[in-house]
């Protein structure tokens, strides 16, 4: 008996080499399971299109990652914009 296949990589068959089928199907089930919202705290965020993340509870519309809703370049530049202002 082999292993159950993965459903994500349905289309792909025996193509693009394992590390690849391997990247797609880590970032796809990523990108599916439920995301906290910023707005009101609820796992119910889904990805509309690329970058653009909505709260299916609050209907809260934020941008993000293509594939994730917060990425780490995301935090830093939050941290960045909270930070001392600048003197002009």
């Amino acid at each position: 008996m082999g292993k159950k296949k993965t459903v994500t990589i349905r289309g792909l068959g025996a193509r693009y080499g394992s590390t690849v089928r391997k990247r797609y199907v880590k970032i796809v089930d990523e990108m599916k399971t439920p995301h906290r919202c910023p707005q009101c705290g609820f796992q119910r965020v889904k990805r509309i299109s690329v970058g653009v993340w909505q709260c299916r509870k609050c209907g809260f519309t934020f941008t993000g990652g293509a594939y994730t809703p917060i990425t780490k370049l995301g935090i830093v530049a939050k941290r960045v914009a909270k930070g001392t202002p600048s003197e002009t």
